[in-house]
Parts: structure tokens; sequence; C-alpha cells
């Protein structure tokens, strides 16, 4: 196995896994699953500024991890938020860990210092993952989302990255990095 950057290659993969979340679940509050090509535009608007990784393993695409701006206004330049999802047949075997580790460790050499991540609730199984790797619950909010026929709360984690200098450097992009230090952020530290 192995965690990398994201390409427009790696679209219909990701697409693949990302659908069936969207039609069936209301893990994801989109109601329609986004097109092959939907994707291949997200991960290009996502990179260069921030990660977007794969794991691949045996030949294919086992789940991905990206993280973007928090929100626009410019003192929230150091948060971002981060979603991580597996292929079917691969959860709970240390993919998902593995990834998010990575993109942790991405994120906290760019200089981003606060990752949050939003969980449709109930999900007792991403809620174990984010407490594995550092997040701690911040707050719910109530029946915000109407998916399903039913109204769902988005329970909110955060996890430090870095300390809080005072004042911070503003962060580097993904391709800022050198390539050294990506692919060393990037390493499995936990292989499933």
């Amino acid at each position: 196995m192995e965690i990398r950057l994201a390409t427009g290659e790696d679209a219909a993969a990701i697409q693949a896994i990302y659908a069936p979340v969207v039609a069936s679940t209301a893990i994801s509050f989109e109601l329609e699953p986004p097109t092959v090509a939907e994707m291949a535009a997200r991960i290009s608007a996502v990179l260069p500024s921030h990660p977007w990784l794969v794991v691949a393993g045996a030949g294919r695409v086992l789940g991905y991890a990206y993280a973007h701006p928090l929100a626009p206004r410019a003192a929230y330049r150091w948060s971002v938020e981060t979603s991580v999802y597996v292929a079917d047949g691969n959860r709970r075997n240390g993919v998902g860990r593995a990834l998010y580790r990575s993109l942790l460790e991405v994120l906290r050499r760019q200089g981003y210092r606060q990752a949050l991540a939003g969980i449709a609730l109930p999900n007792p199984a991403s809620v174990a993952l984010h407490e594995s790797v550092g997040f701690r619950p911040a707050g719910v909010q109530r029946q915000v989302g109407w998916k399903l026929g039913a109204w769902h709360d988005v329970g909110w984690w955060q996890r430090g990255l870095a300390a809080l200098t005072d004042p911070p450097a503003p962060p580097l992009g993904v391709d800022q990095l050198p390539p050294g230090v990506l692919a060393e952020a990037m390493a499995i530290r936990d292989r499933p």
C-alpha cells in the first residue's frame, strides 16, 4: 500500500467510493452522487493549496482523505475541514486511520493549526476513527440536514495540529513543500 497525492486520474475510483455513500446514507448531505468529472474538478480545486490523498493497494484506490478551508474569511486560514472515505471491504482494517495520520501530518507541515471534521450523526464508526487519531468533540448542530426522510444532527470534532504561535506564518501550499518533506509526511505510519 502507498499513500500519495490524488490526481485527476483517480477521480473515477474516488467517485466509485463516494457515490454509494451519497445515494444510500446520511453520512454525506449531498443528495445526488457527483459525476467523475465533478470529482476531478473537486480534486483540482483543492490541490495545490490543500492536500487530497489516496491510499492505493493491489492496483486500486482503497480510500481517500482531503482538507479544504474551514471558511472563506482570512482569520480562518490556519484552520481546515477534513474528510475521509474508505471503500467497502476496506473499512475497519486501518486504511482510514493511515490516511488520516498522513493527512494530518501534511497539514501540520504546511503550517495549519486546527483540523475540524463534521460527522452526520449517528455514525459511531466515524466518531471512533476520528477519536483514534486525536480529534475531540467540539459541539453539535441539531437537526440541520434533511435526508432520507429524517432530520440529522452534525457533530463537530476538532484536533490541534501545531502550537498556536503569535503571529502565525501563513500556511504553505502543498506545492510549496519540498518533495522529501511531502513524501515523509505521507509515509504510512500504521500498516493496516
